[in-house]
């Protein structure tokens, strides 16, 4: 099943949409893909290009969707139901041609720091692992570091991936003692 197909499986949360969700999903990643990072230089992408993605995508609609229009839809996504249908994707396109070194780390999300004034504060982080061999991104999952840790995130992805045989790197975090 192609990356869409799997796009195409995550719920809809609006009630009429003009543009279906898969479409905006494929937009942000082919933006992301272009060094797009951020609200604005990913609606100049999707203007910049929008002749081009309306004709290659087939879609009924004379322009693509606005700043405004990405924004509302990417704030109230799903992430979990997101992560999952990339996951889904990913490990099914690996097939059997596993890679052989995965590295693995989490990085926060600026924009979702809350309790900044206290000492321990709270933000949203995307654990992935990353493919050395591929150069790309095999699995991710969304962590908050309120309610988990990293390093059971990670080893959620572990279980996910089934690896063997496989050279895996992580950050320091992740070397403890078993009790």
């Amino acid at each position: 099943m192609s990356l869409i197909n799997h796009f195409q499986q995550v719920r809809d949360y609006r009630t009429k949409p003009v543009y279906p969700l898969w479409v905006i999903l494929v937009l942000v990643v082919m933006g992301t893909m272009s060094g797009c990072y951020g609200y604005r230089p990913l609606a100049t992408f999707v203007q910049r290009h929008q002749a081009e993605l309306l004709r290659v995508m087939g879609l009924p609609h004379e322009r693509l969707p606005s700043l405004s229009t990405l924004r509302r839809i990417m704030v109230r996504l799903n992430f979990a139901e997101l992560a999952e249908a990339f996951n889904a994707w990913a490990i099914e396109s690996l097939g059997h041609n596993l890679p052989e070194h995965v590295a693995m780390d989490g990085k926060s999300i600026k924009v979702s720091l809350s309790d900044y004034d206290k000492s321990y504060q709270d933000f949203i982080c995307v654990v992935s692992a990353f493919s050395i061999e591929r150069g790309e991104v095999v699995a991710l999952s969304p962590m908050r570091n309120g309610q988990t840790s990293e390093v059971a995130v990670v080893e959620d992805l572990l279980k996910q991936l089934e690896l063997t045989d496989v050279c895996i790197s992580l950050d320091a975090l992740h070397t403890k003692k078993n009790s």
